[in-house]
């Protein structure tokens, strides 16, 4: 992002541009109003389809959560060099076990106080990953994979939405290898 481009927030959208925001707000909306864009009202995602949770479907959910202007940015923005940087440092295998232990920590209890508040937009991957995919949070599981509030997440759950963050880490980082190739500097040391 750059250094005065304003940040994304997750009720923000550019209806014009087609980035829109889902998410309901029940004072503000009606009941038939919910899974239409908050700003302009529009209809566009097949909620019993994504609220199926089949990753044989994955690419109709992703291209889904792009309509979404929070999500869409995390699926395009460039990531920040510290996110970078700790990717290329540990590998996808580490950020896979990462991922899976905040999802454990973050969104498989029943309750978190900080419930929308728990997930950074920079620093890791991981992080975008979970912006992406709405796995940020308990309320994004809700509206967008139909995985209700108030109840620990199933195991079946948990492994769904990390297995999500993988398929985006797939698709962004295609050249991020599985565990991280000895740096250069440890190479030169190794050799004296």
């Amino acid at each position: 992002m750059a250094a005065n481009a304003k940040p994304v927030k997750c009720t923000d959208s550019d209806c014009d541009k087609g980035l829109h925001c889902f998410k309901f707000h029940s004072r503000k909306m009606s009941a038939d109003e919910k899974g239409k864009c908050r700003s302009c009202k529009v209809d566009l995602v097949d909620w019993k389809r994504v609220h199926k949770r089949t990753l044989r479907d994955v690419a109709y959910t992703f291209d889904a959560l792009k309509l979404e202007m929070v999500r869409h940015h995390n699926w395009h923005v460039d990531f920040d060099k510290k996110a970078l940087r700790s990717a290329e440092t540990k590998g996808r295998d580490s950020l896979i076990k990462f991922a899976e232990t905040r999802i454990n920590k973050y969104l498989a209890p029943a309750t978190n106080a900080y419930d929308g508040r728990q997930t950074p937009f920079e620093g890791n991957v991981v992080y975008y990953a979970q912006h992406a995919t709405a796995t940020c949070c308990r309320t994004c599981l809700e509206y967008w994979h139909g995985i209700p509030k108030g109840r620990p997440l199933s195991e079946e759950e948990q492994n769904f939405c990390v297995r999500l963050i993988d398929l985006y880490l797939n698709r962004r980082l295609p050249e991020l290898p599985e565990v991280p190739e000895e740096s250069v500097l440890a190479r030169l040391v190794k050799k004296r």
